[in-house]
């Protein structure tokens, strides 16, 4: 990892993230075609809430992040896209009012995180996952402020939910862990809890 790398896109994204509040960031698979329900739960998810004042964060690719922008894009606030170089270079979205490049999946994650006043979690793999437990791990120890984090998708989720509930019962985590988070299925309900 270079370092002055790591410095620069830090520095870049806090010059043209600062201008924005009011953001939701959007994770999930990448490899979600775009007809799939998952798309489409998206892409309404994000157009509502781009009515509604927020602008929507994504990784920028394509799947979840795409549909996303997509519906961000179409709405009023602002559709953004923080791409990664890629060995197989992955091409950012043709739905964003604002792309920022990166090197490294560290700065990335960190900005992700940073500028969300929520973050909802679509199904997807062991990026997407990735990302949900380092947002955990900064509100667990209060490295991060406490934002809202939606699970979408109980019968996905259940797996993992079954697990962080057995590092509870050995102690390994607290209960109150187990409240950082919040599971639903209805796209209405994230959009409801966001308002609040």
């Amino acid at each position: 990892m270079n370092i002055e790398v790591v410095e620069s896109e830090l520095k870049h994204a806090a010059t043209t993230l600062d201008q924005f509040t009011r953001n939701i960031s959007i994770f999930g698979s990448a490899r979600i075609l775009d007809e799939s329900d998952l798309a489409t739960k998206a892409y309404k998810l994000c157009k509502e809430l781009s009515n509604q004042g927020f602008n929507i964060i994504t990784g920028a690719g394509p799947g979840i992040m795409k549909a996303a922008n997509k519906g961000a894009f179409e709405g009023k606030s602002s559709s953004i896209g923080l791409n990664i170089k890629l060995p197989k270079e992955q091409n950012p979205n043709p739905y964003l009012d604002h792309c920022l490049m990166f090197e490294h999946f560290f700065t990335r994650k960190v900005v992700l995180i940073k500028y969300a006043d929520a973050c909802v979690f679509f199904p997807g793999g062991l990026g997407t996952v990735d990302e949900l437990m380092e947002v955990l791990t900064l509100m667990q120890t209060r490295k991060g402020r406490k934002i809202k984090i939606f699970l979408l998708g109980e019968a996905f989720w259940q797996p993992l939910i079954s697990w962080l509930v057995t590092l509870e019962q050995y102690q390994y985590i607290s209960k109150s862990d187990l409240e950082l988070f919040c599971i639903v299925d209805d796209i209405e309900d994230i959009i409801t809890q966001v308002k609040e």
